[in-house]
Formats: C-alpha cells, sequence, structure tokens
C-alpha cells in the first residue's frame, strides 16, 4: 500500500505541510499550474519584532501574467537571502533554538539556483533533515507522466496522478472536501482522504499567539522531538 501527497511547492511552509510530509510514503511536487502572485510560492510569515507578523519573501524576476510556478524564476543573487536574515535577527533575544534554526536556513541559501520549484524544494528537503523526517519526493515537471490528457477538471489531476504511481491512498489538506468527487476516487479504487492538522499552540515568548506562521517560528521555539510531536497531532476524514 502506498499513500502519497500532492501540492504546490510552498517557501518555508506552515507545519501542516510537513505533517502531511511525515505521514504519507511519497509528496509529489506540482508546479504545472499557474504561479499566483502573493500566494505561498515565494513567501511567508514570520514575527515582527514587538507584536504582529511580516513576510519573508523571495522575490521574481519578471514574468508573463499567467506564467506556470514552473517556469517562475527568483531575483539572482544573495541580497534577498541576507534580508530574511535580518528579520530573523530579532528572535535571537527570546527564542531558544534560534542558531540552529539560522544555521538550517544558512544552509539553504547556499543553494545556488533561480527555479523557484526547485529552490523550494530543496529547502523543503533541508528542514525534513533537521526534523528527522523522510521526504521521498518528486517535481511533476521533472516526472515522465503523460496524465494532462486525462484530466477533465480539476480534482481529477490527483486521481490521474495517483493511479499512475499506483498509490492506494492520496491525502489532502481539508481545504479540498468540498472540491473533490469522492465517487471518481471510489470508481478507482483510491482511498481519498483529508488531513486536518490539530496545531495546538507554543510558546512565542510574548502576549498573545500568532497562529499559522511558517516552519521557521515554529523551530525557533521547539526542538526536534517536540515538533516531531506536533506533526502528529492530526486527523483524517
Amino acid at each position: 500500500m502506498s499513500t502519497i501527497a500532492i501540492m504546490q511547492p510552498y517557501f518555508f511552509p506552515y507545519i501542516g505541510y510537513f505533517s502531511l510530509i511525515k505521514h504519507t510514503d511519497k509528496f509529489v511536487i506540482f508546479d504545472p499550474v499557474q504561479y499566483i502572485k502573493k500566494g505561498w510560492i515565494n513567501r511567508n510569515r514570520v514575527l515582527k519584532p514587538g507584536e504582529g507578523w511580516q513576510y519573508i519573501i523571495a522575490p521574481v524576476q519578471s514574468h508573463e501574467f499567467n506564467a506556470l510556478i514552473k517556469d517562475i524564476q527568483v531575483v539572482e543573487g544573495d541580497e534577498w537571502k541576507t534580508k530574511i536574515i535580518r528579520q530573523l535577527d530579532h528572535y535571537k533575544k527570546r527564542s531558544p533554538f534560534y542558531k540552529e534554526t539560522i544555521q538550517v536556513l544558512e544552509e539553504c541559501f547556499q543553494y545556488k539556483e533561480t527555479s523557484i520549484t526547485k529552490i523550494n524544494t530543496f529547502y523543503l528537503n533541508k528542514i525534513c533533515q533537521h526534523l528527522e523526517i523522510e521526504f521521498d519526493n518528486e517535481i511533476y515537471s521533472e516526472m515522465d507522466l503523460d496524465v494532462a490528457n486525462q484530466v477533465n477538471a480539476s480534482d481529477e489531476w490527483a486521481l490521474r496522478i495517483s493511479e499512475a504511481m499506483r498509490a492506494t491512498t492520496y491525502i489532502n489538506p481539508p481545504g479540498g472536501m468540498s472540491f473533490f468527487d469522492k465517487s471518481k476516487y471510489d470508481l478507482a479504487g483510491i482511498k481519498l482522504e483529508f488531513m486536518t492538522s490539530k496545531l495546538g499552540l507554543y510558546n512565542q515568548k510574548r502576549p498573545g499567539f500568532e497562529a499559522g506562521l511558517s516552519i521557521i517560528d515554529v523551530m525557533m521555539f521547539n526542538d526536534v522531538p517536540t515538533i516531531n510531536v506536533m506533526l502528529d497531532q492530526y486527523e483524517l476524514s
């Protein structure tokens, strides 16, 4: 039996993304779809000094309005990487795992590549190594899968990819519950499940709690065993 997930390549995503990685056998980085400006492909959120949150961003090069994710390139050079490290400097005063987290990011930023798909996949892999979870992945645009001509509706991409990879179970975040036609998956003999992460609060060393931030924030305040306990807090439906 094999379980797969299919997700767009997000930039230092929130912890639920990594829960999906940990609890599936194969993870497909899905990049043949239109890049959406101000989405999660090239930016995410971390704490801001004082209160609130701020974006960390990998700026992208000029591109056509309808460009696909697989064709998006980030701006060359290290300036934006240096800026992100500076944006995180305020964590040093309150975060017990600041040094370890910055070390992971510095290893990420040594990667000399401009493809946003490859960059994000590399960063995901580095973080998974740090968290000691397996990340068995493939990038869709580099796979030899000829399924596009079999897709007649948006919810059939995952179905056809699952069939081609001989998966028995496909797991999606809960946002797709109303989007997928479960009967199609039943007919194909593929179990369709939705993972809802039960993300508890953790101590951000300030009043209140900013939810849904990048995995970077989680890593700043929690050790690896604690994060893995968090990754295991989910429900399937």
